[in-house]
């Protein structure tokens, strides 16, 4: 748990450490192609031309006279106290085979002890001080041994386990399933574990070193942190001590088959680094860390979020004077290559004791099949078995009553109802708990977008519901409307014309004599009205009063055909009043309201309130017709078909 703040840039350290020259190979016929300018510099001849060299400019730099300690306190000490904050730190050694990146830098000898005993020695002795009572910390330390080799990843301290996978969990870290972690309390404990370890390393002979290395190895030494009073914060260290292998120019090593083999892979994984180291330089999208399992494992080390120090080693000998150009010119890639460290904090619940590894999580998977099979033979044993303790009495075995009562109750109770789960389940409980967690992330999704799917469910439900309701009432509002409804006329048999006809909506009789029988009610009548309209007839076009006269003209001649229509009278009082009703509605009703007038629509009822909005109210009906869209001559119909809406209660009118 971070910080919050962008964590600040810490730029990889370089350091280049010269070889003395190897015994056999120091004489007056061969003279050093490197030379030193300073403490940070140094030059190299060009082969081509003696007049000329090429300079280089490091963090440090460390001549053939330069001893491990020197190495060790100048470069790689300063970096470890880092881990007691909560940070990563990375020390690599790099540098072409015969070079002595790791039989002397890295590990050195009894004599002259390299990076990695040194390192552990302070690193132990810090941990010591720092975890003593009355310190607020509590700390504890394990290691762990892997060499990738033939880009297999193969746990040293456990060769029996086989090829092991590199993970990444959500936060970005490098984890490795099932490595093998040893708890180390002293420098004692490490040489137990780590001089077995090492001699499983693989090693080869080639013409430049009777036991190169054939693989990439790392040391992972991981310092754990509780805190003991509130607010009880949890830190994470790790320290990686990588010990690269050589790279091989096979026409001098005289590699052959499997050595051949090896020496492709040692290159191909070097290759891709230097291109990862190429990729972070230029700030590309894409950096190729999975490309190998080296970069893959590097990942944090190189870009990521550690201390790196890289040394690398280079030979004095003219004959490695394209390996040491080619070394010096990584270094100087690496060195302008960003990493973020940050501290790896969280914070645990105070109730709960701090949880040390179990014996099974240390061991690894050849192990873990020993121990499970000494356990089918007790349990094939006549001798009496324990019951199973439950949860709540381990807990009240590890954790005092007074902690019990401290506990928050939400927390206790979510522990007691664990409690009761396990003690139903009884032994077939214990692998709920073991469920992977990609398997559980799978889990818990299926069952929120079951809920999520349930709740929409619901809510289509009750939006249904309200339509029903709503079809409900608007069909009972109809059926009490149907009476009110005015019925129309049966249409009469007519002839093609060029204008349609009008239609008038007739009131129902039973409705008229109601009307008629009230004292206060007002009588509309439809009255038959003749109206000569064009037919077509063979001759043509023609127009005629009645239908005899119609009979009696040559059809060659135009002719004209009288047609009964009905004309709609409405008594004076009830066209004022319908009149006073339309003008209030234009001066004081919405752009909706509006709309309930026959023949008036959105775009109209808008142009309505815009002209009231800038010329003020309505006076009179008839200013309707300076509005766009209404001519004089839809005024008469306009008003026949609202005020006999409005009479009715409804809306009708003329269509």
């Amino acid at each position: 748990m971070g910080s919050g703040r962008r964590p600040p840039p810490a730029r990889v350290r370089v350091a280049v450490r010269l070889r003395p020259f190897v015994d056999g190979t120091s004489g007056t016929s061969e003279s050093p192609c490197v030379r030193g300018i300073d403490s940070c510099s140094l030059e190299v001849a060009n082969w081509r031309n003696y007049q000329e060299t090429l300079k280089y400019q490091f963090d440090a730099f460390y001549g053939e006279k330069s001893s491990q300690q020197d190495i060790y306190a100048g470069s790689v000490q300063p970096i470890l106290r880092h881990l007691l904050e909560g940070q990563n730190a990375s020390v690599l050694a790099y540098g072409p085979t015969g070079a002595g990146e790791g039989t002397h830098t890295m590990l050195g000898s009894p004599e002259l002890p390299g990076v990695i005993p040194r390192a552990l020695v302070d690193l132990l002795q810090m941990t010591r001080e720092e975890g003593a009572e009355g310190q607020p910390w509590a700390l504890s330390v394990t290691m762990s041994y892997l060499e990738i080799y033939q880009e297999k990843v193969l746990d040293l301290l456990d060769p029996a386990s086989g090829d092991l996978v590199i993970r990444e969990d959500c936060r970005g870290n490098i984890l490795i399933p099932g490595l093998t972690q040893k708890p180390i309390t002293s420098f004692a404990d490490f040489e137990q574990h780590f001089l077995p370890a090492s001699r499983n390393r693989t090693v080869g002979a080639t013409r430049l070193n009777q036991r190169s290395s054939r693989s990439h190895a790392v040391l992972l030494v991981k310092v754990d942190q509780r805190e003991r009073l509130a607010p009880f914060r949890q830190r994470e260290g790790k320290l990686y001590l990588i010990d690269l292998a050589g790279s091989e120019d096979n026409r001098r090593t005289g590699n052959q088959g499997l050595r051949l083999k090896e020496s492709g892979a040692i290159n191909t994984s070097l290759f891709v680094l230097g291109k990862v180291v190429d990729a972070l330089n230029q700030g590309l999208p894409r950096v190729p860390y999975r490309d190998s399992k080296l970069t893959r494992l590097l990942q944090d080390s190189l870009g990521g979020s550690a201390h790196s120090i890289l040394i690398a080693n280079i030979a004095p000998e003219r004959r490695f004077y394209l390996d040491t150009v080619s070394a010096l010119n990584f270094a100087a890639r690496s060195k302008e290559v960003i990493n973020r460290p940050f501290t790896n904090e969280s914070l645990q619940l105070h109730a709960l004791a701090p949880v040390k590894p179990s014996q099974k999580e240390l061991l690894g998977p050849s192990e873990v099949k020993q121990a499970q099979g000494s356990e089918e033979e007790e349990i094939r044993s006549p001798e009496p078995t324990v019951a199973p303790v439950s949860a709540s009495q381990k807990l009240r075995r590890e954790v005092p009553l007074q902690k019990l009562s401290s506990l928050d109750p939400a927390m206790l109770e979510r522990l007691l109802s664990l409690d009761r789960l396990l003690g139903s389940h009884g032994t077939q409980g214990t692998p709920l708990l073991n469920t992977p967690k990609r398997e559980r992330m799978v889990l818990i999704k299926t069952v929120e977008e079951k809920d999520m799917e349930i709740e929409r469910l619901k809510m289509k439900q009750k939006e249904l519901e309200a339509k029903v309701l709503a079809q409900e009432a608007s069909d009972a509002k109809e059926k009490e409307n149907c009476s009110l409804t005015m019925l129309r006329p049966l249409p009469r048999r007519t002839v093609t014309t060029a204008k349609p006809l009008k239609k008038a909506v007739v009131m129902p009789l039973q409705l008229i004599q109601e009307q008629a029988a009230s004292p206060s009610a007002e009588i509309h009548i439809l009255k038959k009205k003749g109206q000569k309209r064009k037919v077509r007839l063979a001759g043509g076009l023609g127009y005629t009063s009645n239908l005899t006269e119609l009979e009696s003209l040559d059809a060659s001649e135009p002719q004209e055909k009288a047609e009964d229509c009905w004309e709609l009278q409405i008594s004076p009082e009830l066209l004022a009043r319908g009149r006073q009703k339309i003008l209030d509605l234009l001066n004081e009703g919405s752009a909706r309201d509006l709309r309930s007038l026959q023949r008036i629509g959105q775009k109209k009822a808008q142009l309505i309130v815009g002209w009231r909005e800038l010329h003020g109210p309505f006076t009179q009906v008839e200013d309707l017709e300076r509005v766009e869209g209404i001519s004089g001559k839809q005024m008469e119909s306009f008003l026949k078909a609202n005020i006999l809406g409005l009479a009715a209660g409804q809306r009708c009118g003329l269509s």
